[in-house]
């Protein structure tokens, strides 16, 4: 029995409930070492610089609900933590007085900072970071690169992604989006190796612009997903011609994509046509877009997506690893020798 090699493509808090789906249904088709088998490669465009601390919200939203010490409750930071630091802070005027920073997540932002000051890379320190906890998996920063991602508004106004998200809730209506820099970027260490060694690539069901989109946007990654030998299976992050959670529509509307599991696709486009879908998981409520999905060359299956527990988490990841990866007679993998083909339109 071999041990899979599962990567997956993720960012926010829908690619960390996805990510815990994906570990607990590795291991219930016996992988106990799910660190050797899964590798997650997370967004960092979400990054910034406050306080003179550097906070990746996305790398701490993967690793905390991997370590089970996620604020559940809020979808982002640590539980039961403490908001005494913060307060200090604006009393002192720094900061950004709408942007809550946890204690206990502060101390996470003042490691990394510290570990950087040292001239660590990113993904050096995730990899540090990682150590703290049994996570059950290999998380790598997208680049060790800065690309922050950037609003574009009318009047040529610029807003960093985190002040136009939880300050203004997305209410400006953006006109684009940018990550400076990213056109001089790589892939961090391993990143481009794992997708090549990979015997499936899951799209997590992140936002499709500011979660997915910079990771593909990193030069070299579309290009690993090209070439790679294993099928790319993504998962809608639209159910029902809705959102999951977050504006997400109103960063799909700002690049001209509609607001259906279909026109997404579309987005990623099949990678036959130099897009980078073999496979796309759409929801029951969505079935009737499996045709269109499929005439866009990207072998459709239906499927409840809803992650509302850690047993439809599981399911969910277990539909997308069936898809490339059915389960042998002796409760291992072997990889399906006709590719993404062999999708059939329902889990």
């Amino acid at each position: 029995m071999s041990t899979p090699r599962v990567v997956v493509l993720a960012g926010g808090v829908g690619g960390s409930k996805f990510v815990l789906g994906v570990r607990a249904a590795l291991r219930a088709r016996g992988v106990t070492d799910t660190a050797s088998a899964l590798t997650v490669v997370v967004n960092t465009g979400d990054d910034l610089w406050l306080s003179g601390v550097r906070l990746q919200p996305d790398v701490d939203s993967v690793t905390y609900a991997l370590a089970g010490v996620n604020d559940t409750e809020r979808g982002w930071g640590r539980q039961g933590d403490t908001e005494r630091v913060n307060h200090e802070l604006q009393e002192w005027g720094a900061g950004w007085p709408w942007f809550t920073l946890g204690d206990l997540d502060l101390g996470t932002h003042l490691a990394r900072t510290g570990w950087l000051r040292e001239g660590l890379t990113p993904t050096e320190v995730l990899e540090r970071m990682s150590r703290r906890w049994a996570l059950g998996a290999r998380l790598l920063p997208m680049t060790d690169a800065e690309v922050d991602t950037v609003v574009l508004l009318d009047g040529d106004r610029r807003l960093h992604f985190q002040e136009w998200w939880t300050r203004h809730r997305a209410a400006l209506a953006p006109i684009g989006f940018d990550n400076p820099g990213i056109e001089a970027a790589v892939p961090a260490p391993g990143v481009v190796e794992a997708i090549a060694a990979a015997d499936v690539v899951l799209v997590a069901p992140s936002n499709p612009v500011v979660s997915i989109g910079p990771i593909l946007a990193v030069p070299g990654v579309r290009e690993a997903l090209a070439t790679t030998p294993a099928p790319v299976v993504g998962v809608s992050p639209i159910i029902g011609g809705r959102v999951v959670r977050g504006m997400a529509d109103v960063c799909l509307s700002a690049i001209g994509v509609e607001t259906s599991a279909a026109a997404v696709a579309a987005h990623y486009g099949a990678r036959r046509d130099g897009g980078v879908l073999d496979a796309w998981l759409i929801a029951e409520e969505d079935e009737a877009a499996a045709t269109e999905v499929g005439g866009l060359g990207i072998r459709p299956l239906v499927t409840p997506l809803w992650m509302t527990d850690a047993a439809r988490s599981s399911a969910l990841a277990e539909a997308a690893l069936a898809a490339a990866l059915p389960a042998s007679r002796e409760g291992g993998f072997s990889p399906a020798t006709d590719g993404p083909d062999d999708v059939t339109t329902r889990a």
